[in-house]
């Protein structure tokens, strides 16, 4: 599961979406676009499925008082189940709904304020999407960008061919053509992975717009607010603020299991990779000390993280040197491998992180 939860982008230098959410409603509307009524997908909220564009756009513009210019209107939750979980409830819409109306309810549960906050206190509309493309950032794409390059220039110096500007050989530079494009170590379906191709298996995920304002207009709140418990002073009184996204995160991933009997592995629980994160070396013990088959299981799911580029290697690296046998890890071994671990530690700033690493 991976969760991001980020502020509306407003002023000169986030120029996407203006002081309005209408830009953002209609951007979530493009997959609607030449599709039957009854195939659409619709925003939805806590009690009703259907929500028109209009209806979200008037309620969330609407819900402003006391906002300064600069305050974000309102925060884009983005909801990220993995191809596992999507395939455990068989990517079916009508379950995510159910998700996404329990996981508001730790949503709300989650802030810290001098009273109880509950899911009938946020204004939030949710909406499903089924599709992803590959962006600029991505590995698929950034491997694939020479190629690409190189490409686009053959194909520029064609059409000068052809107008007579730049003498040269047409099938001699389409058969480079056809060799690069061949040659690019990413494809779906035969074709070059670029940045805005469709990703391929279930890519369904839902964006959900929270009001900055409670549904009654009348406070603030705010997932940014510290991010934890936090008291400030306020015309001389105590206030409390804040939002406890570890709380959030935590929940919304029991919160999964439990509704839908997912039984989680080690390496995929919020908890472990917060561990990896705090306590690495800690981390490696409790893997190494896991049951055969949920090790080997954890094992081969690490390999397939996509580990950054400059730390490619790093984990087959580790157990080689510890004279560990890849997937299955002696128990007995275990300080052997710790030990081995703490060498490379020093060399490593970051590692593990993808989609299924972090919420």
């Amino acid at each position: 599961m991976h969760i991001n939860i980020t502020p509306q982008k407003i002023g000169p230098q986030h120029e996407t979406y203006n002081s309005s959410v209408t830009d953002y409603v209609n951007y979530l509307e493009k997959e609607n676009e030449g599709k039957h009524p009854e195939l659409q997908e619709h925003f939805f909220d806590q009690n009703n499925n259907q929500v028109s564009p209009e209806t979200v756009i008037s309620e969330i513009d609407g819900n402003l008082k006391k906002l300064k210019k600069r305050d974000p209107k309102f925060y884009s939750i983005v909801v990220s189940p993995s191809a596992k979980e999507l395939k455990h409830i068989n990517n079916d819409p009508a379950l995510l709904r159910a998700y996404v109306r329990e996981l508001m309810k730790d949503y709300a549960a989650s802030f810290y304020r001098d009273r109880q906050i509950t899911v009938d206190d946020i204004k939030y509309y949710a909406k499903i999407e089924h599709e992803r493309t590959f962006r600029g950032f991505e590995k698929e794409v950034k491997a694939n960008e020479p190629y690409r390059k190189r490409i686009a220039k053959l194909q520029h110096d064609m059409a000068k061919v052809r107008q007579g500007e730049l003498e040269g050989n047409l099938k001699k530079i389409q058969r480079e053509i056809d060799r690069l494009m061949a040659e690019a170590p990413h494809k779906i379906n035969g074709k070059m992975i670029t940045e805005g191709t469709k990703k391929e298996g279930f890519q369904t995920h839902v964006h959900i717009i929270v009001s900055r304002k409670d549904v009654t207009n009348t406070y603030s709140l705010s997932p940014n607010s510290q991010h934890r418990k936090n008291v400030t002073i306020l015309n001389g009184k105590e206030q409390k603020q804040g939002f406890d996204r570890n709380q959030f995160f935590d929940a919304a991933e029991q919160r999964f299991d439990k509704l839908f009997s997912y039984e989680r592995n080690f390496i995929d629980r919020y908890a472990t990779k917060k561990l990896y994160r705090k306590d690495p070396i800690k981390f490696f013990a409790l893997l190494v000390g896991l049951p055969t088959n949920e090790r080997e299981l954890a094992l081969k799911s690490l390999y397939k993280m996509g580990i950054p580029t400059n730390q490619k290697g790093v984990a087959l690296k580790l157990f080689r040197e510890a004279g560990l046998h890849v997937p299955s890890i002696p128990t007995n071994q275990v300080q052997l491998a710790i030990k081995a671990f703490r060498q490379m530690k020093k060399g490593m700033k970051r590692a593990l992180e993808s989609g299924s690493i972090g919420i």
